[in-house]
């Protein structure tokens, strides 16, 4: 079976495209959801280069930990998971819809925390 790290780095960094464009667009909970999206790929591109292909959380937090990755990266990972599924069911407020929770500096943040587990796949993927 072939290494799938690269194939799993490229699709987060097309997906970091996707959350820029929806920030820009002012859909600032789907840049929220997204940008969880984009970290949890780079992790499992990762994971896959390391050989843990069998990772199949969706918690950025707990792959970090399979992965030992620890620090101000697993913080990250900790508001971004926190974003996987408030930012997108109105369930998960007492009232209102996911969009109306979130604004630009939030998806920003969201996005910068993203873009750090990008570099750190493609540190641990060079040939990507």
């Amino acid at each position: 079976m072939a290494n799938r790290a690269r194939d799993w780095l490229r699709q987060a960094e097309d997906d970091l495209e996707w959350a820029n464009d929806s920030l820009a667009g002012g859909r600032w909970a789907q840049s929220c959801f997204i940008a969880q999206q984009v970290a949890e790929k780079a992790l499992k591109a990762i994971a896959i280069a390391r050989g843990a292909a069998d990772l199949r959380s969706h918690s950025i937090v707990k792959i970090a930990e399979a992965l030992g990755i620890d620090g101000e990266l697993a913080s990250m990972g900790r508001r971004l998971d926190a974003y996987y599924i408030s930012a997108r069911y109105p369930d998960a407020y007492p009232e209102g819809a996911p969009f109306e929770y979130f604004d630009r500096a939030i998806a920003s943040d969201a996005l910068g925390y993203a873009r750090n587990f990008v570099e750190r796949a493609r540190v641990e993927l060079p040939d990507a």
